[in-house]
């Protein structure tokens, strides 16, 4: 579900009502715990974070026009998400990641390759997601995007 927005601002203005405290505390646990480097942007229709042209002027190999991306959240149809790339792309983090959200949230972790799907709001555990974006600096992530992701 692609919101047209083009500040964070207007985003969650757009959000339904009963999501916009979430979608907010998410944005607002990610913009404190993401080391220097990462950038808060619109991306992709979703709020998102990205290193910037500034710091990797190769930007996004899919599109170099656009910066390299991090980690988004977005309001979907049935459910908040909170896209990482450092769970998909590292996969200490993803294990550490596995292994820690039952000791926050009780019910089962759904997740994709990069996706976390919270379907219940109200257990979105955003100390653990402060705590997985301080894993990763925008260099560690440039150097494993550059190791493992991009196409030459």
């Amino acid at each position: 579900m692609t919101i047209d927005a083009k500040t964070p601002e207007e985003y969650i203005s757009k959000v339904p009502e009963d999501r916009k405290e979430a979608i907010s505390k998410l944005r607002e646990t990610i913009k404190t715990n993401l080391p220097y480097g990462f950038e808060e942007c619109i991306n992709y229709g979703m709020i998102g974070y990205v290193v910037p042209h500034s710091l990797y002027p190769d930007g996004y190999h899919c599109d170099p026009k656009q910066p390299l991306p991090f980690a988004c959240i977005a309001s979907q149809k049935n459910f908040v998400a909170l896209y990482h790339s450092g769970v998909y792309a590292d996969p200490k983090i993803h294990d550490w990641f596995v292994a820690e959200y039952p000791k926050y949230v009780k019910t089962k972790l759904d997740m994709g390759k990069s996706c976390i799907r919270f379907k219940n709001i109200q257990t979105i555990p955003y100390e653990l997601i402060g705590e997985l974006c301080r894993k990763m600096t925008a260099q560690e992530w440039i150097n494993l995007y550059e190791q493992n992701i991009k196409k030459s």
